[in-house]
């Protein structure tokens, strides 16, 4: 079967509702196997259970903005023994 640019521009219509059903299996079976999902949330670490509750791990760094092309280097973290 040949495909012309009409029925190709179907498909990939279609493919939004695809990812949008793919993931949402995903996120049930995440839950099914573990029990928690962990997943960002209006800039906050969320880990929601089996059971619906959701607890806030922490607060999540802005996202970095940069202009394409552009070269930068990143910090390294010190991290400190607790």
């Amino acid at each position: 079967m040949k495909l012309t640019e009409e029925s190709m521009s179907v498909l990939e219509a279609g493919i939004p509702k695809l990812a949008q059903g793919a993931f949402q299996r995903a996120h049930y079976q995440a839950l099914t196997r573990s029990g928690k999902v962990v997943r960002a949330v209006n800039g906050q670490l969320v880990e929601t259970f089996a059971d619906g509750t959701e607890t806030v791990m922490r607060t999540i760094h802005s996202p970095v903005r940069f202009t394409m092309g552009a070269k930068f280097k990143l910090k390294r973290r010190v991290t400190t023994p607790e």
